[in-house]
């Protein structure tokens, strides 16, 4: 690849992370109290992806699933029932075991969907945080992952 084309992608790189920056201002997440027992996480967990929070990326094969810990997979829970509800009032307390935060609990390829709308960018991936694309994204991360971690076949002689 020419130097052109690398100064051109090195440019578009840093906008998509100015536009990411400002898009996630504002935003706000749900997440476990670090002051919650182990039996009101559980509950709280237990009604939360009864209630309609997408649970599937806390699952074993799921983008969250590590930290394989209660307050990990309650917090993510949590965000995505208060996220669904559009981070109404009261969404957030889940019997006093949650509460809101203002930075992003995102870690690595798990990432959480804000109460901001619109185009999130983040950790290299594009997502839109809109709850109705919860599990495209899943999908889309999924793709990404392998996509990213998979061994390429260089076809220019190198």
């Amino acid at each position: 690849m020419g130097g052109a084309a690398v100064g051109i992608l090195v440019v578009v790189g840093l906008m998509m992370v100015l536009v990411a920056r400002r898009a996630v201002e504002g935003a706000t997440w749900c997440i476990a109290r670090s002051s919650a027992s182990a039996t009101a996480l559980q509950t709280a967990l237990d009604f939360a992806c009864g209630a309609g929070a997408d649970c599937l990326p806390i699952q074993a094969s799921g983008l969250c699933y590590l930290p394989n810990t209660l307050p990990a997979h309650a917090s993510y829970a949590f965000n995505s029932y208060y996220q669904r509800s559009n981070a109404a009032p009261g969404s957030c307390d889940f019997a006093g075991t949650a509460t809101v935060s203002v930075t992003d609990p995102s870690y690595g390829s798990c990432t959480y969907p804000s109460s901001k709308r619109g185009l999130n960018i983040q950790h290299s991936q594009l997502q839109y945080s809109d709850e109705h694309t919860d599990k495209c994204t899943y999908w889309w991360h999924r793709w990404w992952y392998w996509w990213a971690e998979s061994p390429r076949v260089r076809h220019d002689g190198a």
